[in-house]
């Protein structure tokens, strides 16, 4: 007996439908393609314009990957959701470790770091970064912060002689008496602050073509520890190969074999860069996916309606270090966040 016209109608929508989701599932697997082949590019390849920006959003093309392979599922394009199979298992592979914690720190490190002020002298201290925006930053908050959670080492990057001497009528020599502060261009500088003294400061430890990034030793329980107050340039048009030149400068600290060094700042790179990677080698580590928290984003905070997406603010560690309690944190006036995390020595 003929199908009615009801049934006709039906069936001609259903396959529309389809045909709809199969459409979309394969646009939605070529951009997750893309995102996650330009993640296992070079550094090289990966400074083509406009290519940082991609890579700097490799976590979301997981999502995209998921909905086209759902969609190809439902729309039966296999082979579509074949290739949107291998790039979500591709993507799990990369996030998995920041999900998983590498080290621990021990409960004399939790307790040093959670009494009522902060405990100088041993080999745990708590530690924070933040870009202030070209001195925008609400002072009085980072103050604040560094009070409250007890904050020993503190870098600032894109500070002005304003803002720091905002910082300092706001109190920050109360908790952080010691600091270094540079600039290579005299308009916005970086910065390192200190609750201990800091042996041999110097404007500039890396010599890089981005920024003076200072640094200064501090003496963590017996480990003379290395703090640089790190900032590279930005991936913007007309400075894609500046980008890459200032994180292949930053890696030569790996040559420094006879200083613990930890690096802290604005990278302008996220874990997916192979420039960052680099820089960590098989020496350093990612405070944020050694801790296991999860992602860490830390970028942009300051415009409305859009979450931050990328994690360019790192707290890196030399061999043998472990670090846990990461953190981001709104500040007020800042296109950053807060990147906090407790610091132990071996």
């Amino acid at each position: 007996m003929a199908g009615t016209p009801n049934s006709s109608a039906s069936a001609a929508g259903s396959k529309r439908w389809r045909l709809l989701l199969g459409v979309l599932a394969a646009l939605l697997m070529m951009l997750a393609v893309l995102g996650t082949v330009a993640r296992t590019l070079p550094a090289d390849l990966q400074a083509l314009p406009y290519v940082p920006v991609v890579v700097s959003l490799t976590p979301w093309f997981a999502l995209l990957a998921v909905l086209s392979l759902i969609f190809a599922l439902i729309s039966n394009r296999w082979l579509v959701a074949f290739i949107a199979l291998i790039c979500v298992a591709a993507q799990a592979w990369w996030m998995a470790p920041f999900f998983r914690p590498q080290a621990s720190l021990a409960d004399e490190a939790v307790s040093a770091v959670g009494q009522a002020h902060a405990i100088t002298g041993d080999r745990y201290a708590r530690v924070m970064t933040l870009n202030v925006f070209k001195g925008q930053a609400d002072a009085k908050a980072i103050v604040d912060m560094v009070r409250d959670e007890r904050v020993e080492i503190l870098t600032l990057q894109e500070t002005t002689d304003a803002f720091v001497k905002q910082l300092e009528a706001d109190g920050i020599g109360d908790y952080l008496p010691y600091s270094q502060v540079s600039s290579s261009d005299g308009v916005y500088g970086n910065g390192l602050w200190s609750a201990v003294a800091l042996d041999d400061p110097v404007d500039d430890e890396v010599h890089s073509s981005a920024s003076f990034m200072p640094a200064g030793t501090v003496d963590m329980g017996g480990t003379q520890v290395r703090f640089i107050s790190v900032h590279t340039t930005s991936p913007q048009p007309g400075y894609w190969s500046q980008w890459n030149r200032a994180l292949r400068e930053l890696s030569a600290v790996q040559q420094h074999s006879e200083v613990k060094y930890v690096m802290m700042g604005d990278f302008n790179a996220t874990y997916d860069h192979t420039a960052f990677r680099n820089i960590l080698g098989n020496r350093f580590a990612d405070a944020a996916r050694q801790a296991g928290h999860g992602l860490t984003m830390t970028w942009p905070m300051n415009r409305r309606g859009v979450p931050a997406f990328a994690g360019i603010d790192h707290i890196v560690l030399d061999r043998g270090m472990a670090a846990g309690q990461v953190q981001a944190k709104r500040v007020a006036g800042s296109d950053h966040a807060a990147l906090l995390a407790t610091l132990q020595m071996p």
